[in-house]
């Protein structure tokens, strides 16, 4: 972006802030990070795992660090792998974008006793508001409103256990949750006190699996709901910017699928509300860097602390987007120990964004991840788009990760004009080779409920449910497509001519369209 730039350019009159950056993350966000180093004039170090060795990330950084085989657990979560690759490619400092180490307080510590500069919040602060009972207290001592729920933690022992927690201050239905990360990973739904047990041992195991922890509280369940976060920037000197708010109930297995900002459900009043309750919750410990303050907001429009993740979001795009700042180059720029000027400080968002993720996942099949190798890959441009990806044609994708592909983001005067030009973009992607959620995407952007902004939590469940079916016509065309595809591909790959190969027909467009699910109301 343009205003990116500028900010590079003012600092890089004295010099970068970093000499060398090492990326502690792989995928889109990676090659987001190592972008906003060139920007800055500082040497970016990629870091991969054996399953990534060709990857974007890898291929685009000023150099590249073996961390270990494909397993997460022997490279990007290794503390030890990583930290020997920032000493041997001689970085300063290490980005731990979102993800994988980036709420780690042993890492942030560990990175700090290298003598290294942690692009994130102090460990002290990782800690304190990473564990996420711990916030809990800390926020609601510091008066802002919390989910009715347990302060103290549930261990999965078999033991029966859970009998012996006094319950009466939760009620049900509720949500167990890790009290060691988020994104939806160790969460469970209890319907009632006879189903906790074994919800409990389910999500502790999953919990322990993805951070290492497998300890878990429990809260009411809202519902209906709207999942609003607040982001923050702040300095090391005391200083913080609030840049508004993003909507985020667009949601599967409470994993976030599209976000936008400013929140349609939002008036004028809640916004203050918010930013103030973010502002304090900010306040109960040594902060800074970029992090979101996340909320529920409920059908009366009271808002209840959820959580604080002190790290970079993966919808931060966004936000950069209405604001024209760049949150990564100022992550960076804090960490160096630059103060928040007050253009960043007195920044007034201007438009409206929506951000939709495209992953390797089957809509059609309960969202289920798939593997493969990406052999198609066309992305929309002009006006007002944005994508932030990290695979092109020809790139496989590994089971041992995410399967994020590229987060696609549109910014235009107002919402309708944001939700036509997602619309157009969508109409504009094209990927091959593997399943994607693009077909809940064109299919979202025509619901009224979306359009309208009077969705929920609960909407992907309640209107998509397991996705709709294809009639026999459709499935008929889809199959013809499918066939001339895979003839044209078997054609170039034997070497005929480009211009001997038949191209998509107008109406094979039109067919393969419709086929992957698209309806217009009426």
């Amino acid at each position: 972006m343009a205003t990116s730039r500028s900010d590079a350019s003012s600092l890089r009159k004295d010099g970068p802030p970093f000499h060398r950056l090492l990326v502690a993350n792989r995928g889109e966000i990676a090659v987001r990070i190592i972008r906003a180093c060139r920007d800055l004039g500082i040497e970016s170090v990629a870091t991969y795992s054996d399953a990534d060795g060709d990857a974007m990330h890898t291929r685009l950084a000023d150099r590249s660090e073996r961390i270990g085989p494909a397993s997460a657990a022997d490279s990007y979560l290794s503390i030890d792998a990583v930290l020997a690759a920032a000493v041997r490619s001689g970085a300063a400092a290490i980005h731990p974008g979102y993800g994988f180490l980036s709420e780690n307080a042993a890492f942030a510590r560990a990175v700090e006793d290298a003598g290294l500069v942690f692009v994130g919040p102090p460990p002290a602060t990782l800690e304190s508001l990473g564990d996420k009972l711990a916030a809990r207290r800390s926020v609601a001592a510091a008066g802002v409103p919390i989910v009715p729920g347990l302060l103290v933690p549930l261990v999965a022992d078999g033991d029966g256990s859970v009998s012996k927690v006094d319950l009466a201050g939760v009620g049900f239905p509720a949500l167990l949750k890790a009290a060691a990360g988020g994104g939806g990973r160790g969460m469970r739904q209890v319907a009632d006190r006879a189903a906790l047990e074994a919800a409990l041992l389910g999500a502790a195991r999953e919990a322990l699996a993805a951070f290492g922890d497998g300890t878990l509280y429990l809260e009411r369940l809202i519902s209906p709901a709207r999942h609003v976060e607040v982001q923050l920037l702040g300095d090391r000197h005391g200083s913080l910017a609030v840049l508004g708010e993003r909507e985020c109930s667009i949601q599967r297995r409470h994993q976030k699928l599209v976000e936008e900002t400013p929140s349609p459900a939002v008036s004028p009043s809640l916004r203050a509300e918010l930013a103030e309750s973010a502002r304090r919750v900010a306040g109960t410990v040594a902060f800074h860097s970029a992090a979101t303050v996340e909320f529920l907001v409920d059908a009366e429009g009271k808002h209840y602390f959820l959580e604080m993740n002190t790290r970079l979001q993966v919808e931060h795009g966004v936000t950069e987007l209405v604001t024209g700042l760049d949150l990564v180059a100022w992550q960076i720029r804090v960490a160096a120990g630059e103060h928040l000027p007050e253009s960043v400080l007195a920044s007034e968002p201007l438009g409206h964004a929506i951000e939709g993720r495209i992953y390797a996942e089957d809509p059609h099949q309960r969202f289920t991840p798939v593997s493969g190798t990406v052999t198609t890959w066309r992305m929309p441009d002009g006006p007002g788009i944005r994508v932030d990806a990290g695979v092109t044609a020809g790139t496989p994708l590994p089971v041992e990760y995410d399967p994020l592909l590229a987060k696609l983001m549109v910014h235009a005067e107002d919402r309708p004009a944001a939700v036509g030009r997602l619309r157009r973009a969508l109409d504009e992607t094209a990927i091959g080779g593997v399943k994607t959620d693009l077909s809940f995407l064109r299919w979202l952007v025509d619901q009224p409920a979306f359009v309208t902004g009077a969705y929920d939590t609960g909407f992907i469940q309640d209107e998509w449910g397991d996705g709709p079916g294809l009639t026999d016509e459709e499935r008929s065309l889809a199959a013809e497509v499918a066939r001339q595809a895979r003839t044209r591909q078997a054609a170039l790959a034997a070497g005929a001519p480009v211009g001997a190969i038949p191209t998509e027909s107008a109406w094979q467009h039109v067919a393969r369209r419709e086929a992957v699910g698209r309806r217009r109301p009426g």
